[in-house]
């Protein structure tokens, strides 16, 4: 899995149970696979077509540092799906926690907001990358 970003959670970030409110994660979650996503197919024009299902395993506290991190699942002529997981890193010991996980599927776009292919150059990167 590839570090793709890290947060730290903040007090404007809790909801009334005094965890990180599902909605900033997803967003964190949304964010981070959009820039793996465009990152791997050289294009900032990326859009999210789907979020799977996300299972949030374990609170997040205020002043809780959390890395997201993410690998290539599969790739299309226009699409790219990734499992992304977010983790609680430890300070004091460098450990990590996860506390959700999902799959995304990323989608290509053109100026027009079409599905565009994925340059040939960059999809045989994307499937080098899936086979390591």
């Amino acid at each position: 899995m590839e570090l793709i970003s890290t947060q730290i959670c903040k007090t404007s970030d809790i909801g009334v149970n005094k965890n990180l409110f599902g909605g900033i994660m997803l967003q964190w979650i949304d964010e981070a696979g959009g820039i793996m996503a465009a990152h791997l197919c050289c294009s900032p024009n990326v859009i999210t077509l789907k979020m799977e299902e996300v299972v949030f395993k374990s609170p997040v506290k205020v002043k809780d540092h959390i890395k997201i991190y993410g690998s290539i699942v599969s790739v299309g002529r226009t699409s790219l799906k990734l499992h992304i997981e977010a983790r609680r890193f430890g300070f004091c010991n460098e450990g990590e926690e996860i506390v959700c996980s999902t799959q995304m599927i990323f989608v290509k776009i053109d100026d027009k907001g079409k599905a565009a292919p994925i340059d040939e150059k960059q999809l045989s990167l994307i499937k080098s990358k899936m086979s390591l």
